[in-house]
């Protein structure tokens, strides 16, 4: 086990790097990044001084050493940096002659248009990208399971058809156009009846102050939970359908045993194994999904921050958001090993 996961750190290692250089990359050509920090009335002389500051007069190849060496945690500078730049400042340094060896937080650079360190931007907004991942997570987990379970019971019957024909409805609609449906039908259309509002952030303002708006979670969780509430389903009712068919299912249903203790004791308890792998695998895929939701419902995350940077051209910004959300997906995959392995003792590694 523990050398499953050693192979799986270094592996996820070897793609966080491969991250960072295809996000680098990806960014090159479009537009000046001193022209974007200086704005268009700066002087050529301003722009040469930005330039010489962000490295752009440095070949390519350099430029992504020290993009790579800014966002690693383990990093070597120069010993005049330590004094000149901000982000260096109280790190912990092993001193290498003229260079030190530096360890630090991942440094993610400044945004081009607020001058904010994208690190504390990013930490700003991640917990609610968090928080709208967890519910819709949650939500799309208990419907789900709840629709398979239904479903393989009243195998062959309408109530089987219907789980099937929206589960299948639910993998086939993208996100940004279930985002569109929903807020234009509960928050705009039935407005008056639901309560809800198009667009809203878990935070309002009023005269009174700030304070948390639980409902403008709702949509937008719903949202995003349509795509994994309808593989939870289908993978609760195919499970289900195997579990039914052992023997002890059938022994201890001739044991005189209820039902809904048969059900909840012995069938769906060996059903969810391959539902925990799913739920930890989606919840990561919630967090990419939730860059267009976000937008769509005005809900304050990574996912908006994001798509207003590319709008700005912000690239620090982006680049950063796209870093933490991969980081993200490589936890997630780890724990989803870790938790298989946990909950079926039949895996070995």
């Amino acid at each position: 086990m523990v050398l499953h996961l050693l192979r799986k750190c270094i592996y996820g290692l070897s793609v966080l790097i491969g991250v960072v250089v295809l996000v680098f990359f990806l960014f090159q050509g479009f537009g000046d990044p001193a022209r974007l920090v200086l704005g268009q009335s700066g002087d050529s002389a301003t722009l040469q001084n930005i330039r010489k500051e962000l490295a752009l007069d440095a070949p390519k190849h350099k430029q992504l050493l020290y993009y790579m060496n800014d966002v690693s945690p383990l990093s070597i500078y120069r010993k005049e940096q330590l004094l000149t730049q901000k982000h260096l400042s109280g790190v912990h340094s092993i001193d290498l002659g003229s260079y030190a060896l530096v360890i630090k937080a991942p440094y993610l650079r400044t945004s081009y248009q607020t001058k904010q360190p994208v690190t504390a931007m990013i930490a700003h907004v991640i917990t609610g990208t968090i928080l709208l991942a967890v519910t819709a997570m949650l939500l799309a987990t208990i419907i789900g399971i709840c629709l398979g379970t239904i479903a393989a019971i009243k195998k062959d019957t309408w109530m089987d058809t219907a789980a099937i024909t929206m589960s299948v409805a639910g993998i086939s609609a993208p996100s940004f156009f279930v985002g569109i449906i929903v807020a234009y039908v509960f928050g705009f259309l039935l407005h008056d009846y639901t309560g809800l509002d198009m667009t809203g952030s878990l935070y309002r303002y009023d005269i009174h102050g700030k304070h948390i708006a639980w409902r403008n979670l709702i949509l937008p969780a719903l949202t995003l939970g349509v795509r994994p509430m309808a593989i939870i389903a289908q993978l609760t009712r195919s499970a289900m359908l195997d579990v039914l068919k052992q023997d002890y299912i059938r022994t201890a249903i001739a044991k005189g045993l209820p039902m809904w203790r048969v059900l909840l004791k012995h069938a769906l308890r060996n059903a969810l194994n391959p539902v925990i792998t799913a739920i930890t695998g989606w919840f990561a895929e919630l967090l990419a999904g939730a860059f267009f939701v976000e937008y769509i419902f005005g809900w304050q995350g990574i996912g908006k921050l994001t798509v207003e940077a590319l709008e700005r051209l912000d690239f620090p910004v982006v680049m950063g958001s796209v870093l933490v959300t991969a980081c993200f997906f490589i936890v997630m995959n780890l724990l989803a090993d870790v938790l298989y392995g946990l909950v079926d003792p039949r895996v070995r590694y």
